[in-house]
């Protein structure tokens, strides 16, 4: 079984108008590997032969929030896991939570550069440990984005900063904890109580980084992901599938822990 922890999507209505946008603030970094649609991404699984996708929005204004749970709710399947895009700075931060649980949402997504927020920033705080304390995992955007500039809203000081402040829960820090800060990672992220997801990807941290980070932060706490569709996930499951990994701690990345988190039988 395969489980892809972090892929984007939007409404059939607007996915067109999404992809040209997020290919200008790409700068030509990335090229998306399907249509965004959800059709688009389970054409995408069903070619690299993955099970179940998690659905990540990003609320880019507060008043998305809500709209973003009533169309996430819409398009849930047995291949389809959608988790919350909330705003965290919006003044109704806790009624949106309360939202998301109500609505049986599993996780919310929060992106410090789409949402101009510092991760470590310490007013959020009561917004993360509430969401926390409802049951939802909290994934986060890690690192370096094309559409923001050094220093970035995140980095691996924040995070671990983050998880000694909260009084329990699952956190995500997405792209091996922080996209081109892997040596941060290494020093100040591994050995942490927060989940670390493999998107964007194998191609940028490496085979020798990732067995060292696995080595020291453990198999039960690395999630398989690729940010579709700016990763091609039969490349991703190629790449992890041949680097000598034990096989027991490859079903851990690949799905059994995301089987765990996302309560599926």
């Amino acid at each position: 079984m395969i489980i892809d922890f972090h892929t984007h999507i939007f409404p059939d209505s607007i996915a067109a108008h999404a992809v040209e946008s997020l290919k200008k603030n790409a700068h030509g970094e990335y090229y998306p590997a399907h249509d965004m649609t959800a059709k688009g991404l389970i054409n995408a699984m069903d070619a690299a032969g993955v099970d179940v996708s998690v659905v990540l929005p990003v609320a880019t204004k507060p008043s998305h929030s809500v709209k973003n749970m009533e169309w996430g709710k819409q398009i849930r399947s047995e291949r389809i896991v959608t988790f919350a895009g909330l705003f965290p700075d919006a003044e109704t931060w806790k009624q949106n939570v309360d939202t998301a649980a109500e609505m049986g949402y599993i996780g919310i997504k929060l992106h410090p550069e789409y949402q101009n927020f510092t991760v470590g920033d310490e007013k959020l705080f009561p917004m993360y440990d509430y969401a926390l304390s409802k049951g939802l995992v909290i994934v986060f955007h890690a690192g370096y984005d094309p559409i923001g500039t050094a220093p970035f809203r995140s980095d691996p000081a924040m995070f671990r900063k983050v998880v000694r402040a909260m009084r329990g829960g699952t956190i995500v820090a997405a792209h091996l904890g922080g996209q081109q800060q892997w040596e941060e990672v290494e020093d100040k992220l591994v050995g942490e109580n927060i989940y670390l997801d493999t998107s964007m990807g194998t191609e940028y941290y490496g085979k020798e980084r990732f067995k060292r980070i696995l080595a020291g932060h453990g198999a039960d706490k690395i999630l398989f992901a690729t940010d579709s569709p700016w990763s091609d996930a039969a490349a991703e499951i190629k790449n992890l599938g041949s680097w000598d990994i034990p096989s027991g701690d490859l079903d851990k990345i690949f799905y059994l822990n995301a089987k765990r988190l996302l309560r599926l039988r």
